[in-house]
């Protein structure tokens, strides 16, 4: 990853959010932490996450409205999106689809999945940045260049 990520924690208990924090200790990030569904959505906005570790079942808005929220705005939808839920019901499940997460994991949160998780949605978050900036200068150029003769 070419810059310290960013991850934003979302879980309304605070046990939770210290065992996610203490799991991350050994990744290179800045690490912000929201106590309900209100909350991230705040923090979302204001700390720029690169990703977002979501609780679903929390108060002031679901992880399921927080996460469609995001994906819905285009200053926040490129956050990668983990929920981290006790559920494991296949309606609970699709419900995140369409929300728009990019990934689940089960509660109780094993510490090697968590980091191999969040270590691969990071490189991904990075690769998919670092496409968007070789895009946007690409088009550029060719602005600067004007139409191409045939």
């Amino acid at each position: 990853m070419s810059k310290t990520a960013r991850i934003l924690i979302a879980d309304d208990n605070a046990a939770n959010r210290e065992l996610l924090e203490a799991y991350l200790i050994n990744i290179d990030c800045e690490i912000e932490m929201a106590v309900d569904g209100e909350d991230a959505l705040v923090k979302a906005k204001s700390f720029q996450p690169d990703l977002l570790l979501l609780d679903v079942m929390m108060p002031k808005h679901s992880g399921f409205e927080v996460c469609q929220q995001l994906k819905n705005n285009a200053e926040t939808a490129k956050i990668m999106i983990l929920m981290v839920t006790a559920l494991n019901e296949l309606g609970d499940i699709e419900r995140g689809v369409k929300a728009g997460t990019d990934d689940f994991l089960s509660k109780p949160v094993n510490r090697i999945e968590l980091v191999k998780r969040v270590e691969n949605m990071l490189r991904l978050k990075d690769t998919t940045d670092e496409l968007e900036r070789l895009r946007k200068y690409i088009r550029e150029i060719d602005e600067q260049s004007g139409p191409n003769p045939k």
